[in-house]
């Protein structure tokens, strides 16, 4: 079955399901995000909390955030917390995917059910400690490997291509980075380094200036987010490349569409945070109220992304 097919399904079985949500009581659930400075996670809490709006008789809200993406701990304390505030449920995007699986065990052995969104927690992580927990999200390296195939049309065999990784222990910057190596080597184009950006805009700024004076024959920066990518695009135009470095992004955050439609930003792919946030937050209110235990919860749900270009 198709994602956006897939996800239709899911959501007209939720929506099947609803009509009990008014009659009990009203299920409490945490939304759990990353960087609230990144504006991919600012339109995830937009999303969440218009929804929570349309339907507020069915469920309560919290929606919470880090201040950056590296903060771990700060991000186990808030999961902590709302253990403590006993939320029926947990819908977290994960700043590490193997460092928060002993709080999601935490939360789980208290009766918090959880769903995973947007980066997925580790596969060997979870085993270890006998969870199951469902995932919503794109096919991250599908994503990325959209938006490198778009680059590789203006590639040619042995360019040389840098690519600027999140934060190297997520599941998600591995895969988008994998995406990207895949295109690259179909075209047949040289990837000459892979640093890690931590998906921030200054941190991306700093790789990629220093990418471009290593490798002054350098063709195009892939980069895992439209953060790094606007710190990337921004080092390209500092040395004086701009429209010779091609630059792609992912996320399609409102920041990067002028760049878009400049052509100093060639792609990005679109997954589309409110509608994870939203898939998420359905799943675990008709959990809840079916009193569906945590390892009876649906497996990974695939989510819809795009190439998104000029």
């Amino acid at each position: 079955m198709k994602p956006l097919v897939k996800s239709l399904a899911l959501l007209a079985a939720l929506a099947a399901g609803a009509q009990v949500f008014a009659s009990d009581t009203k299920p409490k659930v945490a939304l759990v995000m990353k960087s609230l400075a990144n504006e991919f996670f600012q339109t995830m809490e937009e999303g969440a909390k218009a929804h929570q709006k349309q339907h507020a008789a069915e469920y309560d809200l919290i929606a919470n955030g880090i201040k950056d993406e590296t903060d771990t701990a700060a991000q186990i304390k808030i999961i902590q917390q709302m253990i403590a505030e006993k939320v029926d449920a947990i819908v977290l995007a994960p700043a590490d995917s193997k460092a928060l699986v002993p709080v999601v065990k935490q939360a789980v052995d208290k009766g918090v059910l959880v769903v995973n969104i947007d980066n997925k927690l580790d596969d060997g992580a979870l085993k270890e400690k006998g969870l199951t927990v469902p995932f919503v999200g794109p096919d991250n390296r599908k994503g990325a490997k959209l938006v490198g195939d778009y680059l590789a049309k203006q590639l040619k065999a042995g360019d040389k291509v840098g690519i600027l990784e999140g934060v190297s222990t997520t599941f998600n910057a591995q895969q988008r980075t994998a995406g990207f190596q895949d295109a690259m080597k179909t075209v047949g184009a040289v990837v000459v380094g892979v640093q890690s950006g931590q998906w921030e805009m200054e941190k991306g700024n700093t790789v990629a200036s220093a990418m471009l004076r290593e490798h002054p024959d350098l063709k195009a920066l892939l980069c895992g987010n439209d953060n790094m990518a606007l710190g990337a695009v921004a080092a390209v135009k500092t040395a004086g490349k701009t429209g010779q470095v091609k630059v792609v992004g992912y996320d399609n955050i409102d920041a990067v569409k002028p760049l878009l439609a400049e052509g100093k930003l060639l792609a990005t792919a679109d997954q589309y945070a409110a509608k994870q946030a939203v898939f998420g937050i359905e799943i675990a209110v008709k959990a809840v109220k079916a009193k569906t235990p945590q390892n009876k919860m649906p497996g990974a749900i695939e989510t819809t992304v795009d190439l998104v270009t000029k």
